[in-house]
């Protein structure tokens, strides 16, 4: 996200650790080997399918406070998301308040008298996980306290809280390297003895698909995502330009570590039914993680049938971990395929235009090894039956027609 808008005391070896780091030493020398090419580094091993959940920050912004993240959370539960899979409740920015005296962030007391510790318990009580936010840079995009320079401090505190995803930030950064503040953080949180996602939020500028996998878990590939189809407005994208962007990074995307087209804009108004239903699908084509940015708490029925198919959802979330690309664009028309599991194959026939028009594919085009598989219509929610040749639909303006192949 870019924004020009947007108690208890350690012991033991953590206390130590953290006395033997003073912040201006949390820096790493420039001459060392970079932390992608360091052999002994390995995965956190977490995230094996794309996270899913939710975060405050599409809808809601610096709008934030902990009976908004509570209501959120019932509505994970109440709504059928939990079940389908959606798992993470996230903070974003403006959650902060003041460090104290030795250097711990707090909480702002107005938006959250609580404390985090307090919501992350009421998170986790409803069977799903807690995430929050923080920035490489002395401050947040949001202009409160980063946490360059208290990195182990922060990820400790964390830790103690029961945070499950840290969302990374990029802000506030001055000279700073991308990738040794990002491994930085990464080694933190390893530190903190507590499994935490870490998501990298530098929006692409350091090209973090070439050295963070055994950094982070995803990371952003683009500019900050727009409520609208197309075109860029300052540092925002609409959904066509994020594809574009976003699709030709396929190579680097796997178990583990997933490129990151930035949050999901479903329901929040400024694009059709239909265009919101595209969105959803490209996202889970590119094995994006589907991270919803609406008020969920108040969606209606036309919102909850997209963010709950989970038809497409076992797309995204498919084991094998490989993310689709486009095979073909004419014109507006494009047709794009992804390997799953099991030898199937989903297949999503892609409208960008504003007239209705028809698309097909030979199954030669795709390498099927079947020359009949059967066909499932993942938006229709129905068995097509065993298919010879290939298949075409007639798709409505800016929409989808989306398919699992089985041999």
């Amino acid at each position: 996200m870019m924004i020009r808008r947007r108690g208890k005391w350690l012991s033991g070896c953590l206390a130590a650790a953290l006395m033997t780091v003073p912040a201006g030493a949390q820096e790493f020398d420039p001459n060392h080997l970079p932390p992608s090419k360091d052999p002994a580094r390995v995965p956190n091993g977490l995230a094996k399918t794309p996270p899913m959940g939710w975060n405050s920050w599409n809808k809601f912004a610096c709008d934030i406070n902990e009976q908004t993240v509570r209501a959120s959370a019932d509505a994970m539960v109440s709504s059928g998301m939990k079940d389908a899979g959606y798992t993470y409740v996230v903070i974003d920015d403006c959650w902060h308040g003041e460090r104290d005296a030795n250097g711990f962030i707090q909480a702002d007391p107005v938006k959250f008298p609580s404390g985090i510790k307090a919501l992350a318990d009421y998170v986790h009580s409803k069977g799903l996980k807690f995430g929050i936010y923080s920035d490489a840079g002395r401050m947040t995009c949001g202009k409160r306290p980063g946490s360059q320079g208290h990195e182990y401090q922060d990820a400790l505190t964390y830790a103690r809280w029961g945070v499950d995803y840290l969302k990374y930030d990029w802000c506030y950064t001055g000279t700073r390297n991308a990738e040794e503040a990002y491994a930085l953080m990464a080694d933190a949180l390893k530190a903190s003895g507590r499994e935490i996602i870490l998501s990298i939020c530098e929006w692409g500028t350091n090209k973090p698909w070439l050295w963070a996998s055994k950094i982070g878990n995803l990371w952003r590939t683009t500019g900050d995502i727009g409520d609208y189809w197309s075109g860029k407005r300052e540092w925002r994208r609409g959904i066509l330009d994020i594809v574009d962007e976003n699709e030709p990074l396929a190579p680097y995307a796997g178990p583990g570590h997933w490129n990151d087209p930035d949050m999901l804009e479903v329901g929040n108004g400024g694009m059709t039914t239909a265009q919101y239903r595209s969105h959803f699908s490209l996202w889970s084509m590119m094995a994006a993680p589907l991270i919803a940015g609406n008020d969920i708490a108040n969606m209606d029925a036309a919102t909850r049938s997209i963010l709950l198919n989970r038809d497409v959802i076992a797309i995204n979330q498919d084991v094998l971990g490989k993310q689709g690309r486009r095979i073909r664009r004419h014109g507006d028309l494009e047709v794009w395929s992804r390997p799953l599991s099991g030898g199937r194959t989903a297949l999503l026939f892609f409208n960008r235009g504003a007239a209705a028009a028809p698309v097909a594919v030979r199954w030669s085009e795709l390498g099927l090894t079947s020359a009949r598989p059967k066909v499932r219509d993942l938006w229709a929610h129905r068995e097509l039956g065993r298919i010879a040749n290939g298949h075409s639909a007639t798709l409505e303006p800016y929409g989808v027609a989306m398919y699992t192949l089985t041999p």
